[in-house]
């Protein structure tokens, strides 16, 4: 999200009558590759130019703390890391950093295409493979876990002991 965007929400949104209603920011949302898939499917690849002004530098790590304190501190009630799986030390390090906030971890569709492309071509088993990397993401520190792979995972919650 950009700088005061939170604050502006939550004060939209107590004005009308909806303090009860949360905000979860993107406070750590890194220029990544890993959003091509989703880019491509909805036809909002940028026509000129990149994103990158508003998004983090994906070689620094420490730049999320500062940005999830501004988000905290303009009203904000979670916190997200995107994308997620290459972003663990940065998950850890916003958790250990602000545990009193919940933290949800966005696993984005480059990492969901990834994975679901090993698994098609055989090289993965797609239970195994999938679970793995949701405990990766939750072993990091996440508190929420925002995945394509949400479906699946409902059908084979049963089965997390056996396959592991």
């Amino acid at each position: 999200m950009m700088d005061g965007q939170v604050k502006a929400i939550r004060e939209a949104l107590d004005r009308a009558g909806f303090s009860d209603v949360i905000i979860m920011a993107y406070s750590a949302k890194y220029a990544s590759s890993f959003y091509g898939p989703f880019r491509e499917a909805a036809a909002s690849a940028p026509k000129f130019g990149d994103r990158r002004s508003y998004q983090m530098d994906p070689r620094n790590a420490h730049e999320a703390l500062k940005e999830v304190a501004m988000d905290i501190n303009e009203g904000a009630d979670i916190v997200m890391v995107k994308p997620a799986m290459l972003y663990l030390d940065v998950i850890r390090l916003v958790k250990q950093n602000f545990p009193e906030v919940p933290l949800a971890a966005y696993q984005v569709s480059g990492e969901y295409a990834m994975l679901k492309a090993a698994i098609m071509n055989g090289w993965l088993d797609e239970k195994k493979a999938v679970l793995e990397s949701l405990i990766a993401i939750r072993r990091a520190g996440a508190d929420l876990i925002i995945t394509y792979f949400a479906k699946d995972v409902v059908n084979y919650l049963d089965e997390i002991e056996r396959l592991f």
